[in-house]
């Protein structure tokens, strides 16, 4: 959950200054993490594989941890669509606006602390908010 938290705390600072493509791949980046960090608590049986493709670890969450009910679905819906916002980010050109940037980071921040409640693990002081 650290490197999630620093990742979060980065896609704040690259949104605030404009950096709105940064800013979604860090909050997808964040999303990443905080899914490996639930699949960790869980004792979920993902191949160790698996869980470190983009996809693998998508799939692992899905199944493992959103199937089974430990996590809403939406929250399993906005890690794929800010997988998609950070493809186009970083691999596209198409340049990500301010209001898609800012949507990613809240679906950051909302994943994260949902991970973090659900499983009861320590978000670092300096993320919170």
């Amino acid at each position: 959950m650290r490197k999630a938290s620093r990742s979060l705390s980065a896609a704040r600072l690259l949104l605030e200054n404009g950096f709105t493509d940064e800013a979604a791949s860090r909050a997808y980046y964040a999303m990443f993490d905080a899914a490996r960090a639930a699949l960790i608590a869980a004792n979920a049986p993902a191949e160790a594989e698996s869980a470190r493709t983009h996809s693998g670890l998508i799939a692992a969450f899905a199944r493992f941890i959103i199937a089974p009910g430990l996590l809403e679905r939406e929250i399993g819906r906005t890690l794929g669509q800010a997988q998609y916002v950070r493809l186009i980010a970083d691999y596209q050109g198409d340049p990500i606006g301010a209001a898609e940037a800012s949507r990613a980071v809240e679906w950051a921040e909302t994943f994260i602390k949902a991970v973090a409640e659900r499983f009861q693990l320590n978000i670092p002081q300096s993320t919170r908010r």
